[in-house]
């Protein structure tokens, strides 16, 4: 083992996802020296085991569900799929796991890579342990940044060290379809690959604790409009159901439940939330918790830490575990880290230059099943516990011409939230085929808080999905001029 002399840079990214790859070029653009630091492969999860193969999987089945729906096309897409060719496409949208492109991009914007697992080793500096067991020492001048994310969070199941059962990883780069799959859980991952694993020819069996009912994070007719879809495509859902025990036997997975009934399985997936990679990164040798998660101001900065020196962005701060929205902290936090160096002012103020305001009140988020759940800003559910005054505003989607253009039989729901004291819109949430590309104009609407009055002059294209917009306007118009009618004599 050798030690090589100490580098200085003036940021040390750990992480080399989206995220860490955005505040290094960012940093890098405000003209500071700066390394990233990266223990498997650059692009992280997003890349090769979530956000890209996921969807690879999953726009041939939607595609196909979209198709049986339009008439003369259909019979054109009676047929199974072609698993090797979705699988195919799935490795060449992952890289095939290799991340030569992403190194050259770097090499490209003049950051520096090392490769290996990046631990803190007290205020401003980092200890690098290569694979060969060399350590690199690095010093910052400016920042650390942490971008670490987080990995698969598994339950205390008796048995489950015995099964080798599928993570959000597996799940997304297994090589073959399994006869059954079981999945535990009832949230985006579990209801994502059960749309593909289904398509794809598996005999899937969703196990959802609880009767909170799927998404349960969104509004409730998204899971309730979801569920009607896995169930329609063959998906046997059972809610309330725990598993208490597993067990690997002859080589499949057996399971107990909490009710006494046993199920079997060739794979089971834990689709059971999240954990932050924090568990190994030093953190106590800068006065924090090992596998906790990092508490960040607006900017970024990890507020136990004095002088502001250290930033988490991403999953690892646990402000919203989408990779879209931590590439958006991470252009602000590496803004904010080269304005700080510079002596330069930071911008903090909501909606600033410098401000992550986004992540309270506007966060975009598409999950891609059958039907499709589009959504951004708050929920009605979450309007309340923040004591907001919102009037929710509902319209059935196969009313509007466009979904009847889109696909015969339509169904879908759309919601919008009318905060009542602003007059703006605080939330939509769009349930059906094709809705993930409304998101943006809702997503500005939420975002540039633009007056509800102020939309009408926003005419959506004929025939388009995208009416709902107006028809969903209308129906606020209605309400507020029925309010206005003196009573009757």
């Amino acid at each position: 083992m050798t030690n090589e002399a100490p580098r200085t840079y003036d940021v040390v990214v750990i992480g080399a996802g989206p995220v860490g790859e955005n505040v290094a070029d960012r940093a890098r653009a405000a003209g500071l020296s700066t390394v990233i630091v990266e223990r498997e492969l650059l692009g992280g999860e997003c890349s090769y085991w979530a956000c890209e193969p996921s969807k690879a999987l999953l726009r041939p089945v939607l595609a196909r569900a979209d198709a049986r729906r339009v008439p003369g096309l259909r019979q054109a897409v009676a047929g199974p799929l072609d698993v090797e060719a979705v699988l195919a496409h799935r490795d060449k949208m992952s890289a095939y796991w290799n991340d030569e492109n992403q190194v050259d991009w770097l090499n490209a914007v003049s950051v520096d890579l090392i490769r290996g697992h990046g631990r803190l080793d007290g205020p401003r500096q980092v200890a690098v342990q290569t694979p060969d067991g060399d350590t690199v020492r690095l010093t910052a001048r400016h920042a650390v940044a942490i971008c670490t994310g987080t990995s698969a969070a598994l339950p205390d199941t008796p048995g489950l060290d015995t099964v080798r059962p599928w993570t959000s990883r597996e799940a997304t780069s297994a090589d073959h379809v399994p006869g059954r799959l079981a999945i535990v859980g009832g949230g985006v991952v579990a209801v994502e690959m059960a749309t593909a694993w289904q398509a794809l020819g598996a005999q899937v069996t969703m196990l959802v604790r609880g009767d909170a009912g799927l998404l349960p994070r969104m509004e409730p007719f998204a899971g309730e409009l979801v569920a009607d879809g896995l169930r329609e495509a063959g998906v046997d859902i059972r809610f309330g159901a725990s598993v208490t025990y597993v067990a690997r036997e002859d080589g499949e997975v057996r399971m107990t439940l909490a009710d006494g009934a046993e199920l079997a399985a060739d794979e089971i997936l834990f689709a059971t939330g999240r954990a932050p990679r924090t568990a190994d990164l030093g953190l106590e040798t800068v006065g924090l918790t090992a596998g906790d998660w990092l508490t960040v101001d607006d900017t970024g900065r990890v507020t136990a830490v004095a002088d502001g020196w250290l930033y988490a962005a991403g999953d690892v701060n646990q402000r919203a575990l989408l990779t879209h929205q931590g590439k958006y902290q991470a252009r602000i936090v590496g803004a904010a880290i080269g304005a700080r160096a510079k002596g330069e002012p930071v911008d903090d103020a909501r909606w600033g230059a410098h401000a992550t305001t986004a992540d309270g009140a506007a966060v975009p988020q598409v999950v891609f099943t059958d039907p499709e759940v589009a959504s951004v800003g708050l929920t009605a559910r979450e309007a309340e516990r923040a004591g907001r005054r919102v009037e929710v505003v509902d319209y059935d989607i196969a009313r509007v011409a466009g979904a009847h253009q889109y696909a015969e039989g339509y169904r879908g729901q759309a919601r919008m939230l009318v905060d009542v004291d602003r007059g703006t819109v605080a939330g939509v949430t769009f349930v059906g085929p094709g809705v993930g590309e409304l998101l943006h104009s809702a997503t500005v609407t939420v975002a540039g808080e633009v007056p509800v009055e102020r939309l009408w002059h926003a005419v959506p294209a004929f025939p388009t999905i995208s009416e709902v917009w107006l028809r969903l306007l209308e129906t606020y118009r209605g309400r507020q001029q029925d309010q206005m009618l003196p009573p009757e004599a």
